[in-house]
C-alpha cells in the first residue's frame, strides 16, 4: 500500500510503461477510414474477432467512396459473426455515405464532428482522435472502466465519470498510451473473473 495519492499513480504509469513501453493498436486496419470502421465494429465485441472478419470486408470496401456503393445487406453479411450486425451494417453504410458528402471521403479529426456519424460515440471518436490524429483524448472500454473502479480511480458509477477522473488523475501527454496500456494489462493480468486480484498491481495498491 502507498502512503499518498501520487505514488500510487506514479507506480500505475512505471509499472504499465515497463510492461508495455510501445503498445501497438489492437484493430487490424489499412487507413483511417477502415480504422473507424474497425472501432465501430468492436462495440460489444472483441478486437480479435474484429480482426477474423474485417479482412474480406476491406479487400472490398477499404474507404467511404467504395463503402457506400455496398447495399447494407452485403455490409451485414460480411459482419454477420460480429454482434449487432444489422445495426452496425446500416451505420457503416450511412456513415460513409455521410463523409462522402460532406467531407470528400476523409474522416474528420474533429471530436464533436465524429460524434455526429451514425454509430459513433464518445469512445469511438475518442479512440478515432487519439491513436490516429495524436489528440489528447482517454477512451474508456470495459478493461478500463472495471481497472479504474477496482484501483479506486473512480467511483465506476458510469464510463463518463471514469474518463474525468482518469484524465484528471494522469498527465495529458500519457493519456493516448496509457489507454492502450490499461486495456493490454486488463486482458493479460487484472482480468475481470478475479474477484479479488493479486497481479503486479492490484498486490501492491489495493
Amino acid at each position: 500500500m502507498f502512503s499518498n495519492h501520487v505514488d500510487k499513480i506514479d507506480f500505475i504509469i512505471k509499472t504499465l510503461e515497463n510492461l508495455y513501453p510501445e503498445p501497438e493498436i489492437p484493430l487490424d486496419h489499412k487507413n483511417t477510414f477502415t480504422f473507424l470502421v474497425a472501432v465501430m465494429l468492436s462495440a460489444q465485441s472483441t478486437d480479435k474477432k474484429v480482426n477474423e472478419i474485417t479482412p474480406p470486408l476491406f479487400a472490398k470496401a477499404d474507404s467511404a467512396k467504395k463503402m457506400s456503393m455496398l447495399k447494407v445487406e452485403e455490409i451485414k453479411n460480411l459482419i454477420r459473426q460480429i454482434g449487432l450486425a444489422p445495426t452496425k451494417s446500416k451505420n457503416i453504410k450511412k456513415m460513409s455515405q455521410i463523409l462522402v458528402r460532406k467531407y470528400n471521403g476523409k474522416v474528420p479529426n474533429s471530436l464533436e464532428k465524429l460524434k455526429e456519424l451514425p454509430g459513433v460515440g464518445q469512445k469511438t471518436a475518442s479512440v478515432i482522435v487519439s491513436q490516429i490524429f495524436n489528440e489528447p483524448a482517454f477512451p474508456v472500454d470495459t478493461h478500463i472502466h472495471r481497472l479504474a473502479y477496482r484501483w479506486k480511480l473512480s467511483s465506476g458509477k458510469n464510463v463518463v465519470q471514469t474518463e474525468k477522473d482518469l484524465k484528471r488523475i494522469f498527465p495529458v501527454d500519457l493519456w493516448n498510451k496509457l489507454h492502450l496500456q490499461i486495456i493490454f494489462f486488463g486482458r493479460e493480468y487484472c482480468k475481470s473473473k478475479k474477484t479479488k486480484c493479486s497481479c503486479v498491481i492490484c498486490s501492491k495498491i489495493v
